[in-house]
């Protein structure tokens, strides 16, 4: 029996800054200002955001010193982990690990930043401890494998996020490994998250995510002060990866570690949506641009997905062509592929768009099939490919490798240009310029507290939608 438990424990009690390779510690910081974006504008602009804020205040997590991004006032240590991981996750504009059909970023990074903020640990220090976060996460995805997951109806970024946002606290508190395998056999108590969401665009998939940041903080905390976990947590009779998936395969989980980084084939979102329709969309852009394609030319278009793909954003393609809300545009192939088609972009913006005219002629039209040479590429890769039918012409073009994946990740500049696009009307330029050097320049900060600070509005901003 492979001992997983007890060898991630070890990897994150041992994991230092130093130690790491300079292209994970950079990746690592481009991760945080990825997701510190969504949750400034996540807090503002996500219609559940202000209704789990007030389900919040009741429940007494108003009350502490914790910075929730976007947001004015104060939390206490478990509300700002649970507030900052669903406005990460609730534009659906985080980071995503292709392998394990997760978002690692939304639980992992709120539950470090609660625990630095409660330590007062150094940004060398939240660096390692994200990676350890990072690597808990995937590793544990892929293991499941998380395909198999999925087809249980778990939501693994939820479900495996909860250990990695263990992982991160834990370490941040610089808890033993002894310590660490008690969160992790505290965590598996914790770990929920269904995909029913997908029945009615429920609000639910963001708020797992949170509870996830805010369940892996309260397992490191409860495990600081010897409170006993349930013993080989991830591979054992009963554990998470042998009662949440038919065929684990446990050795996964650890080959490498240490050596080779799951965080590192992390991929970063240019879309606001599922990232199974981003290669499509990728492919309409660049369709539309080289022919000069118009809306009112275009007589059919077929999306072809992964089977993964297909269940997210693909079927039922009735529903699919007719999203009624954000979170069903989220998942709807039809529709971000309608956006690009008729706008040339597909931003947060598109979303009050949603009723326009031009869209709803046009998604009926888009039909989502699995394609064999797409599923091929998968899951390496979140492959697409878009045929178009436009003037008597067919148009065709496969995207193997989506724009954000690792082996085409986005520069700093275009990261920037991401966060900007995200933060600046919440935060004010000036204020978002500075928050972003904050996260870039975290290695040099005794803490995190100047970090947070920036991503507090000076003047309560309200946007439309809020």
């Amino acid at each position: 029996m492979t001992d997983v438990t007890a060898q991630f424990a070890r990897y994150a009690a041992a994991i230092r800054h130093q130690d790491l390779p300079a292209e994970v510690e950079t990746r690592t910081r481009f991760l945080i200002l990825d997701l510190v974006g969504n949750i400034v504008r996540g807090r503002h602009d996500a219609e559940s955001s202000a209704p789990l804020m007030a389900a919040a205040r009741t429940m007494g997590l108003a009350h502490g010193n914790h910075a929730v991004l976007g947001e004015a006032s104060r939390w206490s240590p478990a509300g700002a982990a649970l507030l900052n991981g669903a406005f990460a996750h609730s534009l659906d504009f985080d980071d995503t690990h292709a392998a394990g059909t997760l978002h690692p970023g939304a639980p992992v990074i709120p539950a470090a930043l609660a625990a630095a903020e409660l330590t007062g640990a150094s940004g060398k220090d939240v660096i390692a401890a994200i990676v350890a976060g990072y690597e808990v996460t995937n590793r544990l995805a892929v293991a499941l494998p998380g395909g198999d997951h999925y087809d249980r109806g778990y939501h693994p970024t939820a479900t495996c996020g909860v250990f990695g946002g263990a992982a991160a606290a834990a370490r941040i508190m610089g808890l033993s490994a002894a310590q660490i395998e008690d969160a992790f056999g505290i965590a598996l108590s914790q770990s929920a998250g269904s995909l029913q969401f997908l029945k009615n665009g429920a609000w639910t998939k963001r708020f797992q995510v949170g509870w996830a940041a805010m369940a892996g903080l309260s397992a490191a905390l409860l495990a600081r002060e010897a409170f006993r976990g349930a013993g080989e947590a991830l591979e054992g009779k009963a554990g998470f990866l042998r009662a949440y998936a038919p065929n684990p395969v446990p050795e996964r989980a650890v080959r490498g570690l240490g050596q080779e980084f799951e965080l590192m084939e992390t991929a970063v979102k240019p879309y606001p949506s599922c990232r199974y329709g981003h290669a499509n969309v990728d492919a309409a852009l660049a369709l539309r641009a080289e022919h000069g394609l118009k809306v009112e030319e275009i007589e059919s278009v077929t999306m072809g997905l992964p089977n993964k793909g297909m269940l997210l954003v693909g079927a039922p393609l009735a529903y699919k062509q007719n999203p009624q809300n954000v979170v069903d545009g989220q998942f709807s192939g039809p529709f971000v592929v309608a956006c690009a088609l008729a706008h040339g972009h597909f931003g947060w913006d598109s979303y009050p768009r949603m009723n326009a005219p031009e869209l709803r002629a046009l998604m009926p039209k888009i039909e989502c099939v699995e394609d064999p040479e797409v599923q091929a590429e998968f899951p390496a890769y979140m492959s697409g490919k878009l045929t178009i039918r436009a003037r008597g012409q067919v148009f065709t073009k496969k995207v193997v490798i989506p724009k954000g994946e690792p082996a085409n990740f986005l520069t700093e500049a275009e990261l920037r240009a991401k966060f900007h696009g995200l933060a600046d009307a919440v935060l004010g330029a000036p204020q978002a310029t500075q928050l972003a050097d904050a996260v870039i320049g975290l290695a040099g900060a005794a803490d995190v507290n100047a970090l947070t600070r920036l991503g507090v509005p000076r003047m309560e901003t309200r946007l439309a939608g809020e």
